[in-house]
C-alpha cells in the first residue's frame, strides 16, 4: 500500500514538474498599425482642451515598500483637501489629477488607484502595504514546485513576482480594463537594459514596438517596473518595431522640420530619437524604472518640454487657457546613517555595491527637481518678456508651473525594502 502510494506521489510530482518547467511567458501581441489611444498614453493631452484651467501632475519615486506607502499617503491627503474649480464649485483636490507617472514602487499605488478608484482607500493597506511581499516572494522561490518554472527560459522570478501581485491586488485587470473606467491618466516606467532607456507603459510607446498595451497584464508592468537588477530578473517584451507604419503623431510635424528648433523641441525630438533607438532589437528587457529616473519625473519633464514646444511652434495646445500646472513631487528617498567612517575596517563589497549603485541616482534626482524649478522659472521669465504679469499664483489667471517635493525628513534614514515590490 505505503509503495503504490509513493508511486502515484512520484508520478504526480513528475507530471508537475513536466508542466511547469513548459511555463512561458506571455506574449505582448502585434499591431499592423498604430493605436494611439490617448486613454492608455498622455501624448494627446496636449491637444484636448483643459476645461479644468488646472493641469494637476503627480510623480511617484521609487523606493520599495515606503514609495508605495508615501504615494498612498499623498492620495489620502489630496482626497480630504477640497478647493474651488474653475466653475466656483467645491470639489476635491484628488478629483483634479489628470496624470500619475511613476516608477519602481510608487507603480503599485498609482496602478492600484487607476484601477479601483475610491475602492483603493477601503483595501490597499491590507491588501499590500501591510502585508511581507518580500516573504512572500522569498517563500514562492525556495518551494520545489516552482523551481522547474524558474530554470525554464520562458518565465523567471520577475514573472512569478507577476503572479504574485495579480493574486494580491491586481486580479488579473489588464490595461485594456483603464479604458471602461474614468481616472487620470497612469504613466509607470521601467527601464530597458540593453539600452539604458526609459520605458513608458503607455500606448505611445507601445506603438514604436509596433504591439498591443491593452491586453497586457497590470501586474507584469508593475513587476517590470520594480524589477531590481540582480534581486529580479527583466521581463520580456516582444519587439514588432517595422511591422507597422510610423507612430509618429502629427503633433510632431509642428517642430521637426524647424531649422533652428528651441529647446524644448529639441528635448522632444531626443526622446522619439532614444525611443526609435529601441526598435533596432526583436527583444525589449525591463528592469526597475528607478535605474534610469528614480523620481518618476523624467516623464513630467518631457511632457512639458512637449508643451512647451507645441505652443512655441503654434500648435493649438489650449496652454493659454491654463491657470497653472501644479506637479507633486513623492520622492521617498531614504539616507540611512552609517558607521562606515567611524571604523578603520571598510565596509564590505556588497555594502560598496549598494551604496556605489545608490549615489548617483540620488544626485540625478537632485538634477530633476532642480531642472523642473529651472523650468518654472524660465517660463516666468517668458511670461514677463511678453508683458504678462506674474502675480501671486492664488490670484492670478496667468500660466504657472508649480512645484512641490514633500520631504518626510521623519522616514528619510530608515531602510528601504528594496527587493519587496
Amino acid at each position: 500500500m505505503n509503495t503504490s502510494y509513493l508511486s502515484r506521489l512520484l508520478i504526480l510530482i513528475f507530471i508537475v514538474a513536466v508542466c511547469t518547467a513548459c511555463a512561458t511567458r506571455p506574449i505582448n501581441p502585434s499591431i499592423t498599425k498604430p493605436e494611439g489611444d490617448s486613454k492608455l498614453g498622455f501624448k494627446d493631452i496636449p491637444l484636448v482642451s483643459m476645461q479644468d484651467k488646472d493641469l494637476v501632475i503627480l510623480a511617484f519615486s521609487g523606493g520599495g515598500t515606503r514609495s508605495a506607502a508615501f504615494s498612498y499617503g499623498v492620495l489620502e491627503a489630496l482626497r480630504r483637501t477640497q478647493l474651488r474649480n474653475a466653475q466656483g464649485e467645491q470639489v476635491r483636490l484628488l478629483d483634479s489629477v489628470d496624470i500619475i507617472t511613476s516608477v519602481s514602487g510608487g507603480s503599485f499605488t498609482a496602478l492600484a488607484y487607476r484601477l479601483y478608484g475610491e475602492k483603493l482607500f477601503e483595501e490597499y493597506e491590507t491588501r499590500f502595504l501591510k502585508r511581507d511581499i518580500q516573504g512572500e516572494l522569498i517563500g514562492r522561490a525556495l518551494n520545489p514546485i516552482t523551481w522547474p518554472k524558474l530554470v525554464s527560459s520562458g518565465w523567471n522570478r520577475s514573472e512569478m513576482a507577476a503572479d504574485l501581485y495579480d493574486e494580491i491586488l491586481f486580479n488579473g485587470a489588464t490595461f485594456a480594463d483603464f479604458k471602461n473606467t474614468k481616472g487620470p491618466v497612469v504613466a509607470p516606467s521601467a527601464t530597458d537594459i540593453t539600452s539604458g532607456s526609459r520605458f513608458l507603459f503607455s500606448q505611445t510607446d507601445f506603438d514604436i514596438l509596433c504591439s498591443d498595451m491593452s491586453s497586457m497584464r497590470i501586474a507584469r508592468a508593475a513587476a517590470a517596473s520594480s524589477a531590481v537588477p540582480v534581486l529580479l530578473s527583466p521581463i520580456t517584451l516582444n519587439n514588432y518595431s517595422g511591422q507597422c507604419p510610423s507612430p509618429n503623431s502629427e503633433w510632431l510635424n509642428y517642430f521637426t522640420k524647424t531649422p533652428n528648433p528651441s529647446r524644448a523641441a529639441s528635448r522632444t525630438l531626443e526622446r522619439v530619437k532614444e525611443l526609435e533607438g529601441l526598435s533596432q532589437e526583436p527583444y525589449l528587457h525591463l528592469v526597475d524604472g528607478g535605474v534610469s529616473d528614480n523620481l518618476g519625473l523624467r516623464g513630467v519633464l518631457d511632457f512639458i518640454y512637449q508643451l512647451e514646444a507645441l505652443q512655441e511652434s503654434g500648435a493649438d495646445t489650449k496652454l493659454n487657457e491654463l491657470k497653472r500646472i501644479v506637479v507633486v513631487v513623492v520622492n521617498a528617498l531614504s539616507n540611512p546613517k552609517t558607521t562606515w567612517a567611524e571604523s578603520e575596517s571598510p565596509p564590505s563589497s556588497i555594502s560598496v555595491l549598494l551604496q556605489a549603485s545608490g549615489v548617483p541616482i540620488d544626485h540625478y534626482s537632485g538634477e530633476q527637481i532642480d531642472e523642473l524649478r529651472d523650468t518654472q522659472a524660465r517660463w516666468r521669465t517668458l511670461r514677463q518678456l511678453h508683458d504678462v504679469p506674474v502675480t501671486c499664483l492664488v490670484s492670478s489667471d496667468h500660466f504657472h508651473l508649480e512645484t512641490w517635493a514633500p520631504g518626510f525628513k521623519l522616514l528619510r534614514h530608515s531602510d528601504t525594502n528594496s527587493s519587496g515590490v
